[in-house]
């Protein structure tokens, strides 16, 4: 079983490096997370620095999956949210660097998401995710429920519009 973790800011800003190469890979390969190509770790640090001041605003939880000391696999649940949703988070940038994907990182990853936003007293989690991306079929495994389909929400990486699934799934607080 991988060793998924929580980091605090100071972990996550030790962890600066390998959390950049991460989110480079998965942009890289395709993956709709919000950047575009090329990219390259030294372009992921102002998005990590700035996450991690979120870890330490409490506004996120910052959770990692690390192989043999280093962190291949990532999620976020954003936690701060609007006087009248107080009970919900958003899941954010579930990412497992492809040298690392099919060893179940994502799966755990998104067990330990969902028992620390109940911790905090989440009830309701939602996440968006590229339609027809091989994230899209990880969801309902994991019993997250299709809300429906934006058409060209975002972009992929490489150019071109893609359309995105939004999910959701109620979880114990």
């Amino acid at each position: 079983m991988p060793d998924i973790r929580l980091l605090s800011a100071a972990d996550a800003r030790g962890m600066l490096s390998d959390l950049c190469d991460v989110l480079a890979d998965c942009v890289n390969g395709g993956a709709s997370v919000g950047f575009m190509q090329p990219y390259g770790s030294a372009d992921a640090l102002p998005y990590w620095q700035g996450v991690a001041d979120s870890v330490e605003s409490g506004a996120t939880l910052l959770l990692v999956a690390v192989i043999e000391g280093r962190a291949v696999g990532t999620v976020q649940v954003g936690a701060a949210q609007m006087p009248n949703q107080p009970h919900r988070g958003d899941l954010k940038k579930l990412l497992v660097h492809r040298s690392a994907r099919g060893k179940g990182l994502a799966r755990h990853l998104m067990e330990a998401a969902e028992r620390e936003a109940a911790r905090i007293g989440k009830t309701l989690l939602v996440l968006d995710t590229a339609t027809g991306s091989d994230a899209e079929a990880i969801y309902p495994r994991l019993g997250w429920q299709r809300v429906g389909v934006v058409p060209d929400y975002a972009m992929w990486p490489g150019g071109g519009f893609c359309d995105t699934t939004i999910f959701y799934k109620r979880i114990a607080g």
